[in-house]
C-alpha cells in the first residue's frame, strides 16, 4: 500500500477545490424538495460548477459514470444516476455525492437530506450517520491507527441497530480520486496503518436503516441495501495535520 504524503501547499489546492465543492452542495441543498427530480439536481451542479474558472466535476466520465452527482435515493446506497423521471416525494431520502478537480486536485463530499418531512426513523438514520462521521473525523490524527476511524462509525452506529455497508468504503484521495488507503467504516480501534501527517482521506459513512447487505443493480452502478432499507451517506475529505484534522470540504 502506497499512501501518498501531501505537502502543505498540495492540502491547500485541495481546501481550494472543498471550498468550491462546498458551494455546489449549498446550491443544491435548497433544491430538495417534493416534485423536483434528481435531474433538476445535476443540472443545477453542472451550473455552478461552470461558473468556476478550471474547475471540472470529478464523477463525470469516471469509469463511465455519466453525471456530475450521484443522486441516491430511498435504498439506494450509492453510485445513483440523476434521471428525469425520479421524481422526489415528501418522506423520502436523499444523498448527493460529488467530486472536483481545480489544478489536478481532487475534492470528494456527500450529503443526506429528508425530503419534506421526515419519518422519525428517517431523521434518526440522518442524524445518526451525520454524527458518525463527525465522531470519525476526531480520528484522523497523527499517530493514531486508520482503523479507529471505522472503529468510531461502526460503534455509534450499530448501538443504534443500524447496519454498516461494508461493500463500499472510504479512500485516500489526492491528484487522484481513489488512492491508497482504503477507509472502511467498520474495524478494530488500534489496528490498520499508522496516520501521519499529509495524509488525506475521504471518510465516508454508508449507514442503512436495516442490515448491511447491498447489492448492484443491472445498469453496473447504483447500490442498493438488499432488504429494501433506507441508507444515508455522509462524507468529507480530510486532511492529517500537526495540529489535528483539517476538514477541506466544509
Amino acid at each position: 500500500m502506497a499512501i501518498v504524503i501531501k505537502t502543505r501547499a498540495e492540502i491547500e489546492k485541495m481546501r481550494e477545490s472543498g471550498k468550491l465543492l462546498r458551494q455546489v452542495h449549498d446550491v443544491l441543498a435548497p433544491l430538495v424538495v417534493p416534485g423536483a427530480t434528481t435531474m433538476d439536481l445535476e443540472n443545477a451542479a453542472n451550473a455552478k460548477i461552470a461558473t468556476f474558472s478550471g474547475v471540472k466535476a470529478a464523477f463525470k466520465g469516471y469509469h463511465g459514470f455519466p453525471a456530475a452527482l450521484c443522486t441516491s435515493v430511498n435504498a439506494q446506497v450509492v453510485h445513483g444516476i440523476p434521471n428525469e423521471k425520479v421524481v422526489l416525494k415528501d418522506g423520502d431520502l436523499v444523498s448527493i455525492d460529488c467530486g472536483l478537480i481545480l489544478d489536478g486536485y481532487y475534492s470528494d463530499a456527500a450529503v443526506s437530506y429528508a425530503v419534506g418531512k421526515a419519518s422519525p426513523q428517517t431523521q434518526r438514520l440522518l442524524d445518526v450517520t451525520k454524527a458518525s462521521l463527525e465522531e470519525a473525523i476526531k480520528f484522523a490524527v497523527v499517530g493514531g491507527r486508520l482503523f479507529d476511524i471505522g472503529a468510531a462509525v461502526q460503534t455509534m452506529c450499530e448501538a443504534e441497530g443500524f447496519g454498516v455497508v461494508r461493500d463500499f468504503v472510504g479512500h485516500g484521495i489526492g491528484r487522484s480520486m481513489h488512492e491508497d488507503p482504503q477507509v472502511p467504516n467498520f474495524g478494530t480501534k488500534g489496528k490498520g496503518p499508522r496516520l501521519k501527517e499529509g495524509m488525506v482521506l475521504a471518510i465516508e459513512p454508508m449507514i442503512n436503516a436495516g442490515k448491511p447487505e447491498v447489492k448492484t443493480l443491472k445498469d453496473g452502478w447504483t447500490a442498493v441495501t438488499v432488504d429494501g432499507s433506507y441508507s444515508a451517506h455522509f462524507e468529507h475529505t480530510v486532511a492529517i495535520t500537526k495540529d489535528g484534522p483539517y476538514v477541506l470540504t466544509r
